[in-house]
């Protein structure tokens, strides 16, 4: 049983056909308050399912240049998180070559 607890909240502002306008995120624990984000990713395992459940949310004022630069800056993270959770260092190697990648092709980096 825990002996703490920690709550991380999302509120989506939608509009009158449900597209969201605006996103905020609290995570008192991390000192965040109602910090406002244009895009997020979130993941959860089911381990009953034995299947991960998505919520992916963007506003309509999420620019299609940032939104490449924060899949490439989610995908290295996420490599990251594997190689720490699996210790596979290979796996994540690749992981990484693969942001290389697809940063190169979308001329996210200056050659």
């Amino acid at each position: 049983m825990s002996v703490h607890t920690s709550e991380i909240k999302i509120t989506v502002g939608l509009d009158e056909n449900k597209i969201p306008e605006s996103l905020h995120w609290s995570a008192p624990g991390g000192d965040v308050q109602n910090a406002e984000t244009k895009a997020m990713l979130l993941s959860v395992w089911d381990p009953k399912a034995k299947e991960a459940l998505r919520i992916d949310l963007w506003t309509k004022e999420m620019p299609l240049d940032e939104m490449k630069v924060f899949f490439h800056q989610t995908l290295t993270a996420m490599a990251g998180t594997f190689k720490r959770a699996t210790n596979d260092e290979k796996m994540s190697a690749t992981m990484l070559d693969f942001c290389d990648y697809f940063a190169e092709k979308l001329e996210l980096v200056k050659k």
